[in-house]
């Protein structure tokens, strides 16, 4: 599955997930407030997860061609998610309350979605500040 320059996605699910294809996503965590989103997410909130989501889809394309769906999980720092990713979780919540018998299971997803993002969020500040520093 890896690319012709080594790079692959983050996942592959081992059966089926839909018109009998396997799965595969890959992940990106794009910053709201950077200089080159910050026009986009202006004027539109999760303009940037949606940019970041779209260079996923084109650097995945071929997966496609090998009978393949393909994932993109595109999230901001502030916390949006690109539309696809937002239809994708809301799928795999309703299946997974499917088996559960609880239909918080959805909210429950995207409550750990969420945290995952403070969590990235956090752990880039922790490092924004130089160590040597007195």
């Amino acid at each position: 599955m890896a690319r012709q320059d080594g790079k692959r996605p983050d996942g592959l699910t081992p059966i089926p997930w839909q018109l009998d294809k396997p799965l595969t996503w890959d992940v990106t965590v794009a910053h709201t407030l950077a200089d080159s989103h910050m026009s986009a997410t202006a004027r539109l909130g999760g303009a940037a997860a949606e940019q970041a989501a779209g260079r996923k889809t084109a650097k995945y394309d071929l997966l496609a061609q090998i009978d393949r769906l393909f994932q993109p999980i595109a999230a901001e720092t502030l916390g949006p998610l690109n539309q696809s990713s937002i239809a994708f979780f809301s799928e795999l919540g309703r299946k997974i309350a499917s088996i559960s018998g609880d239909n918080r299971e959805p909210s429950f997803l995207f409550q750990r979605i969420s945290i995952t993002v403070q969590r990235f969020n956090s752990i880039l500040l922790h490092y924004s500040f130089s160590s040597d520093e007195k």
